[in-house]
């Protein structure tokens, strides 16, 4: 009878089930590094999208001539960029799979270029905050009656238009990312939608007076807070009682539209996040405050982005219409 040979090191059942576990962390490890090479919230995106098209009765692998259908049935209803963002969705599925992406047929190009032409919108812009609104805001805050909430209000609205912030960026911010200095307060990004690397941007808050400093009023509400580590803004209940989770960027919106509609404002609909970055840009563009010191304090990267709120903001000061009407009424007290 043969003698069965011994298992070779390399096959005895130890050594397939090291195997395995070694391909399976490798799996794994892959995994979260293609999930980190892209953020949360395109991530989140592209998931929507791709849930309505298999709403409609889309199916992926997916094909040119399903697209397009697809397309058309929701051109009337969807605004053309949205439905971009749908084709990129199915585009990046399809890219990602190894399979030929049907987003790119001509069809498929033709169609939404097509849509595009005949169902374009102007893209809704969030209300540019002056310093009158911040002022507004401020004093309806200061006027409260004493809470942690008033304290962390005050701070996020003067943080957040002097900072320039982004949502996520303001409810991201750590104590650990401050650092004081004599002239101000210095916050650490450690990530941000132009910095997805994570590199880290520096923003600059210089002090100012009281009552309107971003740096006093923090200090302040972590004071009162008795915040030492951890998240910056966080959470307040009903009884005024500060939660140890941070604050959920939506939160970051819906206290702007509250302190719109508080104080008066008309355009209550229009305010969000966003509205703190065009307010600084516009409001110092107003001020001739020079283009690099914008574009600093924003942490843009885009030359273009930050001429065209430098635009905004001077429009209706710096404009050929103002010389000739002054010149017009000369000409008719003359008469």
């Amino acid at each position: 009878m043969k003698k069965q040979a011994p298992d070779s090191p390399r096959n005895t059942p130890a050594n397939l089930h090291s195997s395995d576990s070694r391909a399976l962390v490798s799996r794994e490890t892959v995994q979260a590094y293609l999930n980190a090479a892209t953020s949360d919230s395109t991530r989140k995106a592209y998931r929507s999208a791709i849930r309505q098209f298999e709403k409609w009765g889309g199916r992926l692998p997916t094909d040119s001539e399903t697209l397009v259908h697809y397309l058309l049935s929701r051109a009337e209803s969807l605004n053309p960029r949205t439905l971009e963002l749908h084709l990129t969705a199915i585009g990046q599925w399809h890219r990602y799979q190894g399979i030929a992406n049907p987003v790119l047929e001509p069809l498929v190009q033709k169609t939404m270029n097509g849509i595009r032409r005949v169902h374009a919108r102007p893209k809704q812009k969030a209300k540019a905050l002056r310093l009158e609104h911040i002022d507004a805001m401020a004093r309806h805050l200061r006027a409260q009656a004493e809470s942690k909430k008033k304290y962390r209000d005050l701070a996020l609205v003067l943080m957040g238009f002097f900072g320039v912030f982004r949502r996520g960026e303001l409810v991201a911010i750590r104590v650990e990312d401050l650092t004081w200095e004599e002239e101000g307060l210095i916050v650490r990004l450690p990530r941000s939608k132009t910095d997805q690397t994570g590199q880290g941007l520096l923003r600059a808050l210089p002090f100012g007076a009281k009552v309107v400093c971003p740096g006093t009023a923090l200090r302040n509400w972590l004071d009162a807070a008795g915040i030492k580590e951890g998240s910056v803004f966080r959470a307040v209940n009903r009884w005024d009682q500060v939660q140890q989770k941070p604050l959920n960027a939506g939160a970051v919106n819906q206290l702007l539209k509250q302190l719109g509609s508080e104080c008066g404002f008309d355009f209550v609909d229009n305010l969000s996040s966003h509205s703190f970055r065009r307010g600084l840009s516009t409001s110092a563009a107003r001020e001739k405050v020079e283009f690099e010191l914008i574009k600093k304090q924003g942490g843009w990267k885009s030359d273009a982005t930050v001429w065209e709120y430098i635009e905004e903001g001077q429009r209706l000061t710096d404009n050929a219409a103002t010389v000739l009407m002054e010149k017009l009424a000369a000409l008719s007290e003359v008469d």
